[in-house]
């Protein structure tokens, strides 16, 4: 299983998400790193939507992500950028 796909497995069943994206943006960081060439999973962009956000601070809804998909920063994450919204706050584009 890819790391992407252990992310959104993670997160659905924690936050059980309204919507859920986890975006591989690995290949934007490509030679910020003399050896880093942007191929594999090592940066991620997550859009996520729960109810269980509601009455959260942005800062503990980041502490909550970032403690469920703990164990993939040992695995290779290196950067993480999340948008953790209520179904309130979420607007479609």
């Amino acid at each position: 299983m890819s790391m992407q796909a252990r992310i959104e497995a993670a997160l659905s069943e924690v936050f059980d998400p309204q919507h859920l994206e986890v975006i591989n943006e690995s290949h934007l960081h490509a030679g910020h790193q003399p050896s880093f060439n942007g191929e594999g999973e090592t940066h991620f962009r997550i859009r996520i939507v729960s109810q269980k956000f509601e009455n959260t601070k942005l800062l503990d809804r980041h502490r909550q992500i970032n403690d469920v998909i703990k164990d993939e920063f040992e695995q290779g994450l290196h950067a993480l950028a999340i948008e953790a919204k209520t179904p309130d706050q979420y607007v479609k584009l």
